[in-house]
């Protein structure tokens, strides 16, 4: 899952840049109102973070900007204002749910679980594919009764090919994806981590297998009998 975090406050964003990166989301930061809007056009998030109290452009604006270009990713606000009266404006311009600082990470991890369920029009926590099985929770892999915890990036990609059985996806898409637009990594990173991939599917006797095509992409097949 990949997200646009809209924090002017340095410090808070990279502390939950941290704790978002550790419970596997990809993480866009940007610290005023004129990049989130920016970046939220390019409607490539599974949720957006949005303060209200930000240079430039102030963040209540930037939702109703997104909203009249279309945009419908799902969008917390996160902000200092808790009158009931803030909460009735940022929600009437499109927000889909409201946190007041100072907040509790486990409820933002939370309300983040929720907006992307409905996002994915409550897909289950546990995707399938041939003979294995990726738990969206605990970001176990399994087959029958052996299973292995994937690291974040992996099951990012993992995640994304089983939601596309039998799609190319471009080397390009995952490195937008999950690495983000701004990433210095290499683009052979996807390499790596798909090769890793590769030897835990084979550990596990996996009946899928990731094709490449080269130059292009990978993609999750069925192996042939």
């Amino acid at each position: 899952m990949r997200l646009l975090l809209a924090e002017d406050e340095k410090e808070l964003s990279k502390a939950l840049c941290a704790v978002l990166k550790h419970n596997n989301y990809s993480v866009d930061p940007v610290y005023n109102g004129q990049d989130a809007l920016d970046y939220g056009l390019c409607e490539n998030y599974d949720g957006i973070i949005l303060d209200l109290m930000m240079p430039k452009i102030d963040g209540l604006t930037v939702l109703k900007k997104l909203r009249e270009n279309g945009i419908s990713t799902p969008v917390i606000i996160l902000t200092a204002k808790s009158e009931i009266e803030d909460r009735i404006t940022g929600l009437d311009a499109g927000a889909d749910d409201y946190l007041t600082k100072p907040f509790a990470m486990g409820e933002l991890l939370a309300r983040l679980r929720a907006l992307t369920r409905r996002k994915s029009e409550f897909s289950p926590n546990v995707a399938s594919f041939g003979n294995i099985s990726l738990n969206r929770e605990t970001f176990e892999l399994s087959v029958d009764n052996d299973s292995v915890r994937l690291g974040n990036k992996e099951f990012q990609m993992l995640e994304m090919l089983m939601s596309n059985p039998g799609r190319l996806i471009s080397t390009e898409q995952f490195m937008e994806r999950i690495w983000g637009y701004e990433t210095e990594a290499e683009i052979n990173v996807v390499w790596v981590y798909i090769s890793y991939l590769r030897k835990k599917l084979a550990n596990l006797n996996a009946n899928v297998e990731i094709k490449a095509v080269r130059g292009v992409g990978y993609t999750l097949e069925e192996k042939e009998c």
